[in-house]
């Protein structure tokens, strides 16, 4: 019987033992997409207390939480910090099996060195012991980054953000690299036309520019990638139910968008067009700049009304949908690709019934100008766990090109998320093991071990330009 969460935690045999301690542990982080707030690296926040680093804004602890009976007021709600805590506690027992047992002691012993399980029995040592951590400088946004190894991280950002924070950490140098990535996810959500219309209103601030025509918005959003372009930045990240790809004139979106400016309400076929032309251009911008583009498709968001109503957006109430992936995918990049505008591109999918459709999509569309092009991006969201993570590892294997693999992320809002790379090298490793042991790829450390480490860093840096 192995030990609880060792040295060799996710390692099933001696060669994957080695290719971890030797090659995979201690490689630094790129963490090339996340949704840490800038501003609390900008002004190197010291948290409070456990619960404001660990639980706030955490929709996978919550969604635990609720699925054992804990109310609302201890997971968004106004209940005193610790007592949300002390109900954390008491439902990390119940989460066997689920991976946020795992990360939960993960993130306790990365950067705690606490070592102990949490349940209620042990809830009040372990607040105060962390807390008595968090509120020393030592501990700050900043110093938890450098504990972790974070070599560069990619923050999140709408088209109108000053991006001051980045600015800040950059000026002030902090030697880790904070860098922006456009999401103009809101530059092209038309379901309604009048929160559209209030957007703009902020993107012709942002940019000094009055929109009255389609025109003046695409000089517009130009003006603000440009300016993310100035400040490091070097990704985009679109979150999509699916791609759209309809065909369209240029006509029909400045007419669609004068419907637009005149607040009237646009029919289904209108708004996926406007959509399909967006991402378009939005596409050529990135490829002019070398930039590389991200989609996350998939999500079906926002499923309990009563919810949404109470407590807004982001609170956990999202999950897997069951969208069309394949033709309006192949219609975008085919768009792109025979103008000679297809981007670098990293594709996300949270059903894993389309790991399959998403690997052999992509392979269309490499051309050998770049390794590894066209990306089939880690496990995302409900699918960043052991099972998700080999499935996507052992498609990809299987339909394209492991070695060429850009790697693990965060996706997450906290600063103690980082042992997920950890968790995912682990997974690596032990897959290459297994592999080794079986005898279906050679026992030549030399040659697996510079995978996992162009894996685990290598790739991305290159992939990226960093």
């Amino acid at each position: 019987m192995k030990p609880f969460m060792d040295e060799n935690f996710l390692l099933q045999n001696k060669a994957a033992e080695e290719l971890y301690h030797g090659y995979a542990k201690d490689m630094p982080i790129i963490d090339y997409h996340c949704h840490l707030p800038p501003e609390e690296i900008g002004k190197d926040r010291i948290f409070e207390n456990l619960t404001k680093i660990w639980l706030d804004g955490d929709h996978y602890k919550w969604r635990g939480m609720r699925a054992a009976g804990v109310e609302e007021k201890y997971c968004t709600g106004n209940a005193p910090d610790y007592e949300k805590f002390e109900k954390w506690a008491q439902t990390v027992p119940l989460t066997l099996r689920n991976p946020l047992y795992h990360w939960t002691h993960m993130e306790l012993r990365r950067p705690f060195g606490i070592n102990k399980l949490l349940n209620p029995d042990s809830a009040r040592e372990i607040y105060d012991q962390a807390n008595a951590m968090l509120t020393t400088s030592e501990f700050s946004a900043r110093n938890i980054m450098r504990k972790m190894n974070v070599e560069l991280v990619c923050t999140t950002d709408d088209p109108v953000d000053k991006l001051e924070h980045h600015i800040k950490a950059k000026k002030d140098g902090f030697e880790i690299k904070v860098l922006p990535t456009w999401r103009p996810d809101k530059a092209m959500l038309v379901d309604n036309t009048e929160t559209y219309n209030a957007y703009l209103e902020k993107l012709e601030k942002a940019s000094k520019t009055s929109i009255t025509r389609f025109d003046d918005l695409i000089a517009a959003l130009r003006k603000r990638h440009d300016y993310f372009h100035k400040h490091g930045c070097r990704l985009s990240d679109h979150g999509l139910e699916t791609m759209y790809a309809e065909d369209f004139t240029d006509h029909e979106i400045k007419a669609i968008f004068s419907k637009i400016r005149s607040k009237k309400e646009l029919n289904p076929s209108e708004k996926s067009k406007f959509k399909s032309a967006m991402l378009i251009h939005f596409a050529i911008m990135d490829h002019e700049k070398g930039w590389v583009q991200q989609f996350h498709l998939g999500a079906l968001r926002n499923n309990s009304t009563r919810m949404l109503n109470a407590v807004g957006t982001d609170k956990g109430f999202d999950s897997i949908g069951d969208y069309e992936m394949g033709k309006p995918l192949s219609r975008f990049f085919d768009k792109l690709d025979m103008g000679k505008r297809l981007a670098k591109t990293i594709l996300y999918n949270l059903n894993p019934r389309d790991n399959e459709l998403i690997a052999t999509m992509l392979g269309n569309f490499n051309d050998g100008s770049v390794p590894g092009k066209m990306q089939f991006g880690s496990g995302w969201w409900f699918l960043d766990q052991k099972d998700g993570m080999e499935k996507q590892l052992n498609t990809l294997s299987n339909m394209g090109l492991l070695s060429q693999f850009v790697g693990m992320l965060t996706d997450s809002r906290s600063f103690l998320s980082y042992p997920r790379h950890d968790y995912f090298r682990r997974i690596l490793c032990n897959l290459l093991g297994a592999d080794i042991t079986n005898g279906e790829i050679p026992y030549d450390m030399e040659l697996v071990g510079k995978m996992v480490q162009d894996i685990c860093y290598n790739n991305a840096k290159k992939y990226f330009g960093f």
